[in-house]
């Protein structure tokens, strides 16, 4: 199980990385929504060593913690539902968030978080959690969790504007330092 587990893993990171970064690193080509057919990913896949049958790709897509991944409405397309790097356009709509939302990260990019605040860097936008709980998984991913609390409240308030991916996922494209709450209990 654990195994097959694994295997999950490095698949979607793999997926993660031609759907959300490098799509040419195995020959394909996004749509200007992000959107790849599902037939040219696999066969692409399999070009490139890495095949894999439409029956795995569905669990995986199914199986990710994060549910990065969706299918259109037929199932003849996928993409990745946010965190991408290259220019696409996902659609998202404005949405008021919940007053207080979260941000997981390790402790060596606080003091950098405490200048300059959440940025997106070479993505296309910063990215937050819901609750505290979903906030110290992330941060869990690169070691020992730190949260900072973001004051969406204020942040609307002042103009600035947040998206919800498909997966749930909330997204802005800056949360400057002010608006931020360390909430270091995360361990």
């Amino acid at each position: 199980m654990k195994r097959l587990a694994d295997q999950h893993k490095s698949i979607s990171k793999f997926l993660s990385l031609v759907l959300r970064h490098e799509p040419g690193a195995i020959g394909i080509a996004l749509d200007p929504n992000g959107w790849v057919s599902v037939e040219k990913l696999l066969d692409a896949l399999a070009a490139h060593g890495k095949p894999l049958a439409r029956a795995e790709l569905e669990e995986v897509v199914a199986t990710s913690d994060k549910r990065r991944f969706a299918f259109n409405s037929d199932g003849s397309m996928i993409r990745a539902n946010q965190g991408h790097s290259v220019d696409v356009d996902l659609g998202l709509r404005p949405m008021i968030p919940p007053d207080i939302l979260y941000h997981g990260t390790v402790p060596r990019y606080v003091p950098s978080i405490r200048a300059h605040g959440l940025v997106k860097g070479k993505r296309h936008h910063v990215h937050l959690s819901a609750t505290r709980e979903l906030a110290i998984v992330v941060g869990k991913r690169r070691g020992e969790p730190y949260v900072f609390q973001v004051d969406t409240r204020g942040m609307v308030a002042a103009g600035l504007v947040f998206y919800r991916s498909e997966n749930g996922v909330w997204l802005t494209d800056h949360v400057p330092a002010r608006f931020l709450d360390e909430d270091s209990r995360a361990g």
